[in-house]
């Protein structure tokens, strides 16, 4: 009977420390990605990205493909900056099998404080990013100004 609870812990400590092996693996992986446009490097930025992966920037009108994101940057990594997104609070919830993690971080940005949410994929080459999410957040108390600000903007 004694081998049942050992065998149980021995199981559950691996799958914790491999969850946490992963873990600092995909904090590496997408600090690495957003370091990556804050040093222009494109090789890096969308060789990190799975070839059918999606960027959603802030404007409702921007839902890229790769292939569309790498066309709308070009002219910002050309200059040798695109942009410089410093995340903090991120937090990650793997998948059961432990191929996917998806994550939800705040960002320091130009634009002030900023929400990402992205969905990454383990492949035999590593991690790769198959959609990524930015949006500026609101304070509630001030969300009726936003949005009249918004309105006004589309006239």
């Amino acid at each position: 009977m004694i081998r049942i609870p050992i065998v149980f812990f021995t199981l559950f400590s691996l799958t914790a420390t491999a969850q946490t092996k992963d873990a600092n693996a995909v904090n590496k992986f997408v600090d690495a990605w957003h370091k990556a446009a804050a040093d222009a490097n494109a090789n890096v930025f969308f060789g990190s990205m799975a070839d059918n992966s999606i960027y959603i920037g802030t404007d409702a009108t921007e839902r890229w493909t790769k292939q569309e994101f790498i066309t709308f940057a070009k002219p910002y990594f050309d200059k040798g900056k695109a942009w410089d997104f410093k995340p903090y609070d991120r937090d990650l919830h793997f998948s059961g099998d432990g191929a996917y993690v998806w994550f939800s971080e705040l960002l320091h940005t130009w634009m002030g404080v900023c929400r990402g949410s992205g969905m990454l994929h383990k492949t035999p080459e590593g991690w790769k990013l198959e959609q990524y999410h930015l949006s500026v957040t609101v304070p509630n108390e001030i969300i009726r100004d936003f949005i009249q600000l918004v309105e006004g903007a589309k006239k």
